[in-house]
């Protein structure tokens, strides 16, 4: 007799608002994209809706909707009518359309060692990349961190931003806040930074771990 078992309805998975895996078809390359992304881009941080902008410009939404789809290539006359209502020069539309991408490839043994906060109690740190100022209005730190024996406890960091940790070696008993939480090889912890937090005891070393900060550019 074969026994079966209910499982009953698998919980479901949850949704983001961007597919980290989605390719850009050629069309979102092209300049008229790269400037609809920006009119938008500048209408949203000055608080506006299309028909505000309309307004401003004496444009229709239609056509608004036209330039900010990339739809339709603006004249030079309509740029100039954006740029006044906006409050940006002109050529901040084809900024996303020029700029270059960057990507730092750290071979191992490389990364440079830094000095931080953590350095003065026997925390090494070693950067795995820098990008300065980018599209995205965020600047991202990644480390690898390395206690060892001369290492101490420093439960106390604070600053703005997000930080992940991801174990690779060794086990740390690990603050955030008024909480803790024991840090194995392939454990995670995700937090805001801005609470005081560090590793507060140092169960087997050595121990790495990846450290990745993440805050507004010119946080």
């Amino acid at each position: 007799m074969t026994n079966t078992k209910s499982t009953g309805p698998r919980p479901e998975k949850p949704a983001f608002a961007q597919d980290p895996h989605r390719v850009r078809d050629l069309s979102e390359r092209n300049l008229e994209a790269a400037i609809g992304r920006e009119v938008r881009a500048s209408r949203r941080q000055h608080g506006m809706t299309v028909a505000d902008l309309a307004a401003v410009t004496g444009l229709s939404t239609g056509m608004l909707s036209k330039i900010e789809n990339g739809v339709t290539s603006p004249s030079l006359t309509t740029l100039q009518l954006l740029a006044h209502a906006l409050s940006i020069p002109i050529t901040a539309f084809f900024r996303r359309f020029e700029e270059r991408r960057e990507a730092v490839h750290v071979k191992a043994g490389e990364a440079v060692e830094i000095e931080r906060a953590g350095t003065r109690a026997g925390h090494q740190y070693n950067l795995l990349g820098h990008i300065g100022g980018n599209s995205s209005g965020v600047t991202v730190e990644p480390y690898l961190i390395t206690l060892n024996e001369a290492s101490d406890v420093f439960p106390t960091f604070q600053h703005d931003g997000l930080e992940l940790l991801y174990m690779l070696e060794g086990v740390v008993d690990y603050r955030h806040g008024d909480r803790h939480y024991r840090l194995e090889p392939g454990d995670s912890l995700f937090f805001d930074a801005d609470a005081p937090h560090g590793p507060d005891g140092l169960v087997k070393l050595p121990a790495r771990y990846l450290s990745v900060i993440c805050y507004p550019q010119g946080g």
